[in-house]
């Protein structure tokens, strides 16, 4: 029996296009929302889940961020897909006569432009964007359009009103989640994720990450989210190129532990090549 591979859903999400490129042989399944794949995967419903992690255009996704946090999840895998959104609607209108843009909020940051040629336009946010094009299609209100993928307009009957629509070409980095952390696999490009806390003093940041400088590592993500249990105050997911057994990675990282309140690993996987770096 394949392994299920949980994503968000419906079917027609770009997470589901990067699910099938990491598991091309496996079962996918799609769930409600991000927290329900992180969910799956904890309880074990799902071998493996795959979320979306970081834009070209718009940064970190938030959600996933604090999803690998909060879950004890890990990072096992990745891949960067191109991202081309299109503004679809249950019927051909214009742009003057749309009332509600639905989409997931990180396509309305890749499409600000778009946007702003709809001015009277109300952006309301859903948990995918292929969920936007099926709730479109069901509602069959004309004046609500979506920013979705192609796959989505084809599998839900939609009509595109204007292809391209982000505002430059885009893309997204997905990643594989599981329960667990591997450390005993031989990686080509590794990198090892990791989230820590400093302490509330000037300079602990710079302390943190100087052993990486130093050791002439690769520091290639620096995110910082806020502590909700305590206001104002942050800690910060990261992702160095280089496995965690390697001499270099292993000191830096006992030097981070020594300086930081908090210290995990929250990944080690293979790195994908960077398209347009």
């Amino acid at each position: 029996m394949s392994p299920n591979i949980a994503y968000p859903g419906p079917a027609g999400t770009h997470t589901s296009a990067a699910a099938a490129t990491l598991f091309p042989a496996d079962t996918l399944v799609p769930l409600q929302g991000f927290r329900a794949v992180a969910d799956a995967v904890v309880s074990a419903e799902a071998t493996f889940g795959v979320l979306p992690i970081e834009s070209s255009l718009a940064g970190a996704v938030a959600e996933t961020h604090d999803l690998l946090y909060e879950r004890a999840l890990s990072i096992v895998g990745e891949t960067i897909l191109p991202i081309r959104h299109c503004l679809a609607a249950s019927a051909d209108v214009s742009l003057d006569e749309i009332r509600v843009v639905r989409s997931h909020p990180t396509a309305f940051d890749q499409c600000r432009s778009l946007l702003a040629r709809m001015p009277k336009a109300s952006e309301i946010a859903s948990s995918t964007t292929a969920e936007a094009g099926r709730q479109a299609a069901e509602d069959g209100d004309p004046t609500v359009a979506v920013i979705v993928g192609d796959e989505a307009v084809e599998l839900y009957g939609l009509t595109v009103l204007e292809h391209d629509v982000g505002d430059t070409l885009a893309f997204t980095r997905f990643v594989s989640i599981a329960p667990y952390t591997r450390v005993d696999r031989g990686l080509r490009d590794a990198r090892t994720a990791f989230t820590f806390a400093t302490n509330h003093k000037p300079g602990a940041l710079f302390a943190a990450i100087e052993p990486f400088a130093r050791a002439g590592l690769d520091l290639v993500r620096l995110v910082s989210r806020p502590l909700p249990a305590t206001p104002w105050k942050y800690r910060f997911d990261a992702v160095v190129a280089g496995h965690p057994l390697e001499p270099a990675v292993q000191l830096a990282l006992r030097e981070l532990d020594a300086v930081t309140r908090t210290l995990r690993v929250v990944g080690v996987y293979e790195g994908h090549a960077e398209e347009g770096a």
